[in-house]
């Protein structure tokens, strides 16, 4: 099936995209819609403009959007203008996506996609987080830590390329402060800088890490694709 996807630049819709591909779908775009800021309740919002490179790397061609607020109904409406975009610029049959276990997020795109009379993909659905979590790096994904909002991640995991090792820390401190293990629920949010559908790694030039005790942002100020590696 023909898809496009929906891409922030982090784990899980890079790992959808994967596996898609592993399914036998095409992906023939990406649609990323630029939030107003980081209260988005649907969609990812740090680093996005980095999602360039990343689309390049793959050598998929990126829709992107600005949504107008923060409300999910405004936000919807900017991902059913890309949609409608994509049905037209590359004739998709589908909509791929990253959502693991929220329900919320899950009716929110079947919906849109069933208006749009388009079918709603959704590979990481279900997983067991911390077989998820090993599966990615497993399958040879590098990807880093770019915000913490949870009781348990401090600002030392700011900028983290994720272990194995980490991976247990992160499991035992899911289990003490009972946050979720794969960070869907906003705990955390990733940026994947290299994995076997990108043609050349993300190379970050240049970072500012924003810590006010509790939550932290790492901003990648300046990044490349590189090109020696």
């Amino acid at each position: 099936m023909n898809l496009g996807s929906l891409f922030s630049g982090g784990k899980d819709s890079t790992y959808a995209i994967y596996l898609a591909q592993k399914q036998g779908h095409e992906v023939t775009c990406l649609l990323s819609v630029f939030t107003k800021s980081e209260e988005s309740h649907l969609l990812h919002h740090p680093n996005l403009q980095w999602t360039k490179l990343q689309s390049e790397s793959m050598k998929i061609p990126q829709l992107t959007i600005h949504s107008t607020s923060d409300e999910t109904d405004d936000e919807l409406f900017a991902l059913e203008t890309l949609l409608k975009n994509a049905k037209e610029q590359f004739h998709i049959e589908g909509l791929v996506h990253g959502g693991i276990k929220s329900q919320f997020q899950k009716e929110k795109f079947e919906t849109l996609c069933s208006k749009l009379d388009l079918i709603a993909v959704s590979p990481l659905w279900g997983t067991e987080p911390e077989q998820y979590m090993n599966d990615l790096l497993d399958s040879n994904f590098v990807f880093i830590m770019i915000t913490v909002s949870s009781d348990g991640l401090d600002d030392t995991w700011l900028g983290k390329t994720i272990s194995k090792s980490d991976i247990d820390t992160l499991k035992h401190l899911s289990d003490k402060f009972g946050f979720n293990l794969n960070f869907e629920g906003g705990e955390a949010e990733t940026f994947v800088v290299n994995c076997p559908l990108f043609s050349n790694s993300v190379k970050i030039n240049q970072t500012k890490k924003i810590w006010d005790g509790y939550r932290g942002r790492f901003e990648i100020m300046d990044a490349e694709l590189n090109y020696n590696a």
